[in-house]
């Protein structure tokens, strides 16, 4: 570790101003939204962006450095301190309609940041700890299979039909928010099946089946701690992070595809499958996410050490900005459209 590695903390930004909503309440209800979506897309452009990667012994030296794995870690005690202490406010029954919004915003932010997207990071590695970790930070969610779908169909199938998250060129992101929700889930079990029977496991040993059970009893237990109207807010917290990790997915590939080859498989996933950003704030805010090109080539490096590739279609903005501006679809497709071209 660099002291220059530090710049990670800036990923608890987020977090932090979601505990400071939580005390403050009000308008700062909306600050970690706010924060995402109005002011990294709006100063992200005086920041220079870097096309440097590390030098090889930097890459070796951070690769084993606990301190990279430790940052994504916290962040599964910090959600649920969130959630715990947004659970005791609505219990009080204090909060008005305003504050109710300001918190599904802001919280579905967090969780579709520091929840879906570390366990996006998590779930690559090797250790079945991490992996656990993961399905902890999806569960508020109800996202679970995400797990099982992006890492055995997602990266197998990326820019081709058979991936409901792969974005055709003139998609619509609300179609796609759609499709990509229900084919991922639908191929969730077909993996899950095709993974016990391959291996002539028992239907006991079917991940999809405790993953809906562990979904069910923590809906149950929120029903039961904080009442019908607190499972309803917390369920569209939880949707409005999948919309966030849906319009990632929606940005990151839209428009590319792998081509078909004579053997009848697809050519191998490459840099160039991917849409990259350089942008520096949307890069340590979601811990490197935004070099998704490097990532779709070596899914199991690690954030800290993804390398940017010339052969990359890249963003004219960050990811932040991209996902604001892919919800007017006409303005989407008159500044992509040319890059992608």
């Amino acid at each position: 570790m660099e002291f220059k590695d530090i710049k990670y903390l800036a990923a608890f930004i987020i977090p932090f101003l979601v505990f400071l909503g939580l005390y403050y309440s009000g308008i700062y209800s909306f600050a970690a939204f706010i924060f995402a979506f109005v002011i990294i897309p709006l100063v992200e452009p005086f920041f220079l962006s870097s096309e440097q990667n590390l030098n090889p012994e930097a890459k070796v030296s951070k690769r084993s450095s606990f301190f990279f794995d430790f940052l994504l870690i916290l962040n599964l005690p910090l959600i649920a301190a969130a959630l715990f202490i947004l659970g005791q406010k609505i219990n009080s029954g204090s909060l008005s309609n305003l504050e109710i919004i300001g918190y599904v915003l802001s919280f579905g932010t967090f969780l579709g940041a520091c929840g879906i997207n570390v366990a996006h990071e998590l779930g690559h590695k090797e250790n079945k700890f991490y992996k656990l970790l993961s399905v902890a930070l999806l569960l508020p969610s109800f996202y679970t299979h995400f797990i099982i779908e992006h890492n055995r169909g997602h990266h197998k199938n990326v820019g081709t039909p058979k991936d409901p998250a792969s974005a055709k060129k003139g998609d619509l992101i609300y179609s796609f928010w759609v499709r990509s929700i229900i084919g991922s889930y639908i191929n969730a079990w077909k993996l899950e099946h095709q993974r016990i029977r391959s291996k002539k496991f028992g239907f006991i040993y079917n991940a999809m089946i405790w993953f809906t059970i562990m979904q069910i009893i923590y809906a149950l237990s929120l029903n039961y701690f904080i009442g019908t109207k607190g499972l309803l807010i917390f369920l569209l917290i939880a949707i409005i992070s999948v919309i966030f990790l849906e319009s990632i997915n929606y940005i990151e590939h839209y428009g590319l595809r792998r081509q078909l080859l004579e053997s009848g498989r697809y050519e191998r996933v490459m840099p160039k499958h991917s849409w990259n950003s350089n942008h520096y704030f949307g890069r340590i805010v979601l811990y490197e996410l935004t070099r998704h090109s490097d990532h779709h080539y070596l899914a199991n490096k690690k954030y800290q050490i993804l390398d940017h590739h010339d052969d990359s279609p890249q963003l004219p903005f960050g990811y932040p900005a991209a996902m604001i501006i892919s919800l007017i679809p006409p303005l989407w497709f008159k500044f992509i459209h040319p890059h992608l071209d």
